[in-house]
């Protein structure tokens, strides 16, 4: 067995090309937010272009891209490109809309009934008591809960704030006061049995939740019709959470827990840019 004493020649930084599935549209929205932002503050220079800086932060948004990957890529520091994308996610939090206003938005469309579903994003497991909040016993593991109203074709119009992963449907529904938000705007919401309990007004029902079986009461042919007529009308709803989670970035969160909810909202904006254009 021979031995080679010759030194290693130095390592050359391979970079690989990407196709990044998004619409012109939504680099262009995005592109000319970052613009009217730099305008308004004054900044009069960045180390790359407006639409490439909205190129880089979708990338890493749609793709997971890592920052240092990025970074190496384009000839930056990862604490720029963070920098970039925490920027761009404020500004798109900010045009996202608040509860009351998508609500009457849909009722002078013409919409009568939103639906309302909760769904978890998985997490990096901590450790410490702090975080134990996070675990949810449903789906066995952590992450960060948050309610979604859609209209009836399935288009995200609202998120809530990011919550602990071991917060209940209803829990979540009452501290956004859904209910009143509802009958303000005069509609009415179809929800899944999660949800079941939360309006207790039986003569005038808001959230219709459908029929759960127990063992001592077993469902009948036409409760369990209605149930099949609720599900086919909850449908379009999964499809607004497809959507959403199409940003790779949701896939396993590794930003801090309190953002969550500003990035949760900036992915609203960019979803209905990219489906609805």
């Amino acid at each position: 067995m021979s031995k080679n004493k010759e030194h290693a020649e130095s390592t050359v930084s391979l970079v690989y090309q990407c196709r990044l599935s998004l619409s012109t549209r939504t680099v262009n929205h995005l592109a000319d937010l970052l613009r009217r932002h730099l305008k308004a503050i004054r900044s009069r220079w960045r180390a790359r272009t407006p639409g490439k800086i909205a190129v880089i932060v979708l990338a890493v948004l749609r793709h997971d891209q890592r920052l240092a990957d990025m970074a190496g890529g384009n000839d930056l520091s990862a604490t720029t490109i963070r920098r970039w994308r925490d920027e761009l996610i404020g500004l798109l939090a900010g045009q996202a809309p608040r509860l009351d206003r998508a609500l009457k938005k849909i009722a002078k469309r013409g919409g009568e009934v939103v639906l309302v579903d909760g769904t978890l994003i998985p997490t990096q497991r901590r450790t410490g008591r702090a975080n134990r909040p996070n675990y949810s016993g449903k789906h066995h593991r952590h992450g960060l809960h948050f309610l979604a109203l859609t209209d009836e074709k399935g288009r995200l119009i609202w998120i809530s704030a990011a919550r602990p992963g071991r917060t209940h449907d209803i829990t979540a529904a009452r501290r956004d006061h859904l209910l009143a938000h509802l009958r303000t705007a005069g509609l009415g919401a179809l929800a899944d049995l999660g949800f079941l309990g939360l309006d207790d007004d039986p003569d005038d029902p808001v959230v219709v939740t459908g029929f759960k079986a127990t063992r001592a009461r077993k469902l009948n042919s036409g409760q369990k019709e209605a149930n099949r007529v609720l599900a086919a009308g909850r449908a379009p709803v999964e499809h607004g959470f497809a959507h959403l989670k199409n940003w790779r970035t949701l896939t396993k969160l590794r930003t801090d827990p309190a953002r969550a909810t500003h990035l949760l909202r900036a992915l609203l904006v960019l979803t209905n840019i990219e489906v609805h254009r």
